[in-house]
């Protein structure tokens, strides 16, 4: 027994040592890699842009990024804030020539590739050039990449061009086989995140408003290639409608391309136009790297007092704090209060990237943003989604401005409750029985079907979600609750068309926001922070790192069907609490 317990002892001082060395290299790591330091920018360098990681909004605050610590990826990605800001530093950067874009995918919606597109259109008015090489030109790839002066693809490469298309995925097939029913309780004609569990195709309404914002959206990306391309819209819709790209060359003869290259071809044109000798090599800089320069932009070196306050709300809408990946109704309500009490914050831009989430968790972060409104200037940018509750959260600011693409409106309540009964009686086995002390009191339970009462209880309470949704906008946005309900009904608008039916009051990008709120607070020189605060290292590595290990071992088990696994998964979280949330994600090739 004595030298059991020595044996006992001796490993847990081994495990208490080993942890603390853990720990201490980890936090060498962490020291080295987030020092800092600066990058310098040789002359006649180019600014590379390879956007291969999905594009957040804000830069991640990760200094573990691009080291592989204990076996993760550790990417080094890049948010569309500072590829905004490097893009406009390099455009008066003496040392940087021009732009490369080394692309063949690109992870980011389109509102987003939007504002990176038009800061490369803004880079061009400095006479410099933009090149652009791929081996795969994927539909979003190639919109950002027509901006450039010269466009060039490998001459075994791969060019899309065949329009757009949106597919769901309908389960109601798979729940019937469970013994699954989807009870649902809703408000709007066009709320169609609720079909999938209820249909095996798409409804006659849900087809309208989807054949309404994809020809929107496609309309915009044809014009916006036209446009940069010197080639009539209609041409362009052709060329697509009859697939007549489907090799490289094709792709030149079409003139959607300069040339058939590979890279060392357009690595050579490159030292060409910065005047490199061809044994030397090209001197450029990443543009995550470009962040760590101390080159600065015109209005980098403001010292005013004054400050815009500018809040990021992205991802799915919850209750609690969320991160920096979902909008948790307590943190970004922090921030609004925090940029509200604040006297040197004259106004506010609230970026909003969202599909939506729980009906509760969207009022309690518009209240902040209707106190807020009440007290200094608040102007909404909207990104890729501004979508059901991230359109309630946005409507009762000062004005509201989206990006043609951006997908917005979607006003709508829903819930969803399972009927498990069959499940576990037939296929199961499993029976129920108890007692309650009040009519109601099981409200809710799974395993059986709704009384007619209680899904006329629950319908009351939607009906009251969506009157209070629907108000709140119209009190924003100075319409008559009849006009806002004839235009919700759950019916989804791109940016362009919400803006004549008045949901938004101007298109342009974030720093037309800032510009806006600027100008509504009568202020010309001030400073721009952001909130909320991100999280640190420390306070996320433990549960990123469990996040990160529980979804490789599900994509690496389910595959293609991992998808599928989450569309399961988020009708768990739609069963909790009333919904304001975009019918489905919308993705283009």
């Amino acid at each position: 027994m004595k030298q059991f317990f020595k044996f006992v002892l001796a490993t847990i001082v081994g495990l208490v040592f080993t942890t603390i060395i853990l720990v201490l290299i980890l936090v060498g790591i962490i020291a080295s890699a987030g020092s800092d330091k600066t990058v310098d920018v040789d002359s006649n360098s180019i600014l590379r842009i390879a956007l291969t990681s999905p594009i957040a909004e804000r830069t991640p605050s990760n200094p573990l990024a691009g080291l592989g610590f204990l076996g993760l990826d550790g990417e080094k990605a890049i948010g569309l804030n500072d590829i905004l800001a490097n893009i406009k530093k390099a455009k008066t950067d003496d040392n940087i020539k021009g732009i490369f874009i080394d692309e063949s995918y690109m992870l980011s919606g389109q509102a987003t590739t939007e504002e990176i597109r038009n800061a490369l259109i803004d880079f061009k008015k400095s006479g410099k050039f933009i090149i652009a090489y791929s081996e795969v030109y994927t539909q979003g790839a190639y919109y950002l990449a027509s901006v450039a002066d010269k466009v060039y693809i490998n001459p075994k490469g791969i060019f899309e061009f065949s329009g757009f298309s949106q597919q769901i995925t309908f389960l109601k097939g798979a729940m019937d086989k469970l013994g699954i029913e989807a009870q649902v309780i809703k408000v709007g004609t066009y709320k169609s995140a609720v079909e999938p569990y209820i249909l095996n195709k798409m409804s006659d309404a849900n087809r309208e408003q989807v054949t309404s914002y994809l020809g929107s959206l496609y309309d915009h990306f044809l014009t916006g290639i036209g446009s940069a391309r010197k080639i009539n819209k209609d041409s362009l819709f052709t060329i697509a409608n009859n697939l007549r790209i489907q090799f490289p060359e094709d792709a030149l003869k079409y003139k959607l391309v300069d040339g058939l290259k590979y890279k060392d071809e357009v690595i050579n044109e490159l030292k060409d136009r910065t005047s490199t000798k061809k044994k030397d090599d090209l001197h450029s800089v990443d543009i995550a790297e470009y962040t760590k320069t101390d080159v600065k932009a015109d209005d980098d070196d403001k010292t005013s007092k004054n400050q815009i306050a500018i809040i990021y709300a992205s991802g799915e809408i919850n209750g609690g704090e969320g991160n920096d990946n979902t909008i948790g109704s307590e943190r970004v309500s922090k921030a609004l209060r925090k940029a509200r009490l604040d006297n040197k914050v004259k106004a506010v831009v609230l970026r909003v990237n969202s599909p939506g989430g729980s009906s509760l968790a969207s009022d309690v972060i518009w209240r902040e943003v209707k106190l807020t409104h009440d007290a200094k200037p608040i102007i909404v940018s909207m990104g890729d989604y501004a979508a059901s509750g991230g359109y309630y959260i946005s409507c009762a600011a000062d004005s509201i401005i989206a990006e043609p693409n951006t997908v917005t409106g979607s006003i709508g309540i829903f819930a969803i409750l399972p009927n498990m009964q069959k499940l576990f009686n037939d296929k199961l086995g499993v029976t129920f029985d108890g007692v309650k002390t009040g009519k109601y009191a099981d409200l809710g339970d799974v395993s059986r079907p709704l009384t007619p009462e209680e899904r006329a209880i629950l319908q009351n309470q939607v009906n009251r979600g969506y009157d209070d949704f629907t108000k709140h906008v119209a009190d924003g946005r100075h319409k008559t609750q009849a006009y806002i309900n004839s235009i919700g009904q759950g019916r989804v608008w791109t940016g362009a068309q919400a803006i004549k039916l008045g949901l938004v009051d101007r298109l342009g990008n974030i720093n037309d926001a800032v510009a806006s709120a600027a100008k509504k607070a009568k202020i010309t020189d001030y400073k721009l922070v952001a909130y909320p605060d991100q999280k640190s290292i420390f306070n996320k590595f433990s549960a990123g790192l469990t996040a990160e290990v529980k979804t490789r071992m599900l994509k690496s088990e389910l595959g293609e069907n991992y998808n599928t696994y989450q569309q399961i998964k988020s009708i768990t979280q739609m069963m909790r609490t009333p919904q304001a949330r975009m019918p489905y994600d919308v993705v283009i090739k």
